[in-house]
């Protein structure tokens, strides 16, 4: 932890000691400092009044069927794997799946609830939740999510429930899934603060994204570049939610339907009665908290066209080139500052400058709300969710 965030971290400790007591103290500042790969050498010397619980696939005789391999998840299944009494926190989440089918993490459905809300909080493909975007596993680590090997699925962000917490997996692909193993790891409090917000998490995708043109050879050109997108019209959305509430992040596939450097749309957030941007970014690859599109652009001084990098905040894991049929994968993380908004928020990005291109996106963002969310945009159907390529004009090469 950097030298200077300590006497914040102090100060913060003996404010909440003295305002709420040990056990809320605790429960407050695991959740500030959570993402802090240091947090836990902070809070180990409190003393713990929670207890330590797991909900796990593990086999209840005592005999080596963990993943249910006598029990499949039968195609067009819904099955509860965890059924929480709180007040709680969960606090990990590990999975792995033994599944034959190809694309079984677009067709696979991970859904969470909170407080008896009979909407799902969570709803996501469960390889895009975990950041696998184009149905295919590949190793990475960041703060809150990583994907170890082999397969397996991990995510560290803390989700709070005062009642009740439940999670499914739904099977909506066409043959069984013969095993699911999973190790969800969670604390049991005598009570959380009231105002402590429920974990949301929403997939969307575009495939493909609705260019204004076909007819252009490079982004470059003077019809691109000098097009002009001030209010976000057509941007493509990744979620909307109703306040209060802050926004924690994103991770973002893309499979190019046309050649040329994919990014360079601008993040745009509009927060509660903003008619244009509260807050405007200057390329996609910038959001992401990368630069000249990540080796793309000719600038790559570390002697490659496609380096790849996986940071706790940021990353760009899967880098493919700019030439058509290229595949990406790209995420950010607000634990330095999560974004807050108090009536409402919607987070978008260009798709090409003023929104020219007509590229694959697929995301799913994550924030903390108060309350049920109530815009959420329905699930596409399994068949539309698996990636694909589409002519959409456009040039099909990059750069040489």
């Amino acid at each position: 932890m950097e030298p200077n965030r300590l006497p914040v971290l102090r100060s913060t400790c003996r404010d909440l000691f003295s305002k709420v007591g040990v056990s809320l103290a605790v429960v407050v500042l695991m959740l500030i400092c959570s993402m802090a790969h240091a947090q836990d050498m902070v809070s180990l010397p409190i003393q713990k009044d929670y207890t330590q619980e797991r909900a796990s696939s593990a086999d209840p005789t005592g005999a080596n069927d963990d993943g249910n391999w006598k029990n499949p998840i039968k195609a067009g299944e819904q099955r509860t794997i965890a059924e929480l009494t709180g007040p709680g926190i969960i606090t990990h989440i590990w999975f792995t799946i033994a599944a034959d089918e190809h694309y079984h993490l677009k067709k696979i459905v991970l859904r969470m609830y909170w407080d008896d809300d009979p909407l799902p909080a969570v709803e996501s493909p469960i390889g895009d939740f975990f950041g696998l975007g184009l149905g295919e596993y590949f190793m990475y680590e960041s703060g809150p999510l990583s994907v170890g090997s082999q397969k397996a699925l991990n995510c560290f962000f803390p989700m709070p429930f005062h009642k009740s917490a439940k999670i499914t997996i739904t099977n909506e692909g066409s043959q069984n899934i013969s095993a699911f193993y999973y190790n969800i790891d969670w604390q049991k409090h005598r009570e959380l603060p009231a105002n402590m917000l429920h974990f949301y998490a929403e997939y969307r995708q575009a495939q493909p994204n609705p260019g204004w043109t076909d007819d252009w050879r490079s982004n470059a050109d003077s019809k691109v570049n000098d097009a002009r997108n001030v209010d976000g019209k057509s941007n493509y959305v990744f979620f909307e939610a109703e306040g209060p509430g802050h926004y924690v992040g994103t991770t973002q596939s893309i499979l190019q339907n046309q050649g040329d450097w994919w990014g360079e749309g601008d993040d745009m957030m509009f927060i509660d009665d903003d008619q244009k941007p509260h807050i405007l970014g200057t390329g996609s690859e910038d959001y992401y908290l990368g630069a000249w599109c990540y080796g793309n652009c000719g600038i790559n001084p570390f002697g490659s066209n496609h380096p790849t990098f996986a940071y706790k905040l940021y990353g760009n894991p899967i880098n493919g080139g700019d030439d058509r049929g290229a595949k990406w994968t790209v995420y950010r993380f607000h634990l330095d500052s999560p974004v807050p908004f108090e009536k409402n928020f919607k987070m978008t990005i260009e798709h090409g400058n003023a929104n020219h291109r007509s590229d694959n996106f697929y995301t799913v963002a994550y924030w903390y709300q108060k309350g049920p969310h109530k815009l959420r945009k329905p699930l596409p159907p399994v068949a539309d969710r698996i990636p694909r390529m589409f002519n959409t004009g456009g040039p099909t090469m990059g750069k040489p």
